[in-house]
């Protein structure tokens, strides 16, 4: 008896990270037709520094915007916030930094984890309990792998381990790539915010490089009957 394939894998999704917040107000004003332009799946809260009670206000004061629109709301570090201030959950940096956070967001809430240096490293992130792992986002240098090392290591894990994984793009190629390679998130933000055509066209345009890149994976397999 012939096996059955596999089914094909869900296409990719938007995950939008915003700029720096120092007041929410106009990025409040502004994500509702955003977010409602683009299969967005995640937004990722970028705080500027302050008190503990200033960054949670600017939490409490987006993320209901954010989770009104569907879109889950992750803070970029500060794990301690994301009960107090409402969001879904954050994404951290490196394996100590996750393993700090996970007493306070597991099981209930969103754990992602980036700066995953190596294969083992990403291993670690996963079989820890991780709900996402994140490869090529910029390190505290700005440095960040070549687009084709950040495919290789999407492809690998896509290929082999269950937990979702995370394409930083910076481009529209990138984007696009790395949804042909096995992402299941494409993780977009500065190149969305400093297009000269607005964020609102800028965030389609990343919407439509993805399912291009997607179609692209589709046809690989079929050829290859993968």
């Amino acid at each position: 008896m012939a096996t059955k394939p596999p089914p094909p894998r869900p296409a990719p999704r938007l995950y939008l990270a915003t700029p720096p917040v120092t007041d929410p107000a106009h990025l409040a004003s502004d994500l509702p037709a955003l977010l409602a332009a683009a299969d967005v799946a995640a937004v990722l809260l970028r705080l500027t520094p302050a008190d503990e009670r200033g960054m949670i206000q600017r939490v409490k004061a987006l993320a209901p915007v954010i989770q009104k629109a569907g879109a889950a709301v992750l803070l970029d570090g500060h794990f301690e916030l994301v009960a107090r201030g409402g969001a879904d959950g954050a994404n951290l940096t490196g394996i100590e930094a996750m393993q700090e956070a996970m007493p306070t967001l597991k099981p209930d809430r969103i754990l992602g984890v980036g700066g995953l240096i190596t294969r083992h490293d990403a291993m670690v992130a996963g079989e820890a309990g991780a709900d996402y792992v994140l490869f090529g986002e910029p390190d505290a240098n700005g440095e960040r792998p070549s687009a084709d090392a950040i495919c290789e290591r999407l492809d690998w894990w896509a290929e082999l381990f269950e937990p979702p994984c995370v394409g930083y793009a910076t481009t529209l190629d990138e984007a696009q790539m790395f949804a042909a390679a096995g992402a299941d998130f494409v993780l977009v933000g500065d190149s969305i915010w400093q297009d000269s055509r607005g964020a609102h066209a800028a965030l389609i345009e990343a919407s439509q490089a993805i399912a291009r890149g997607f179609l692209t994976s589709l046809a690989q397999a079929t050829l290859t009957g993968g």
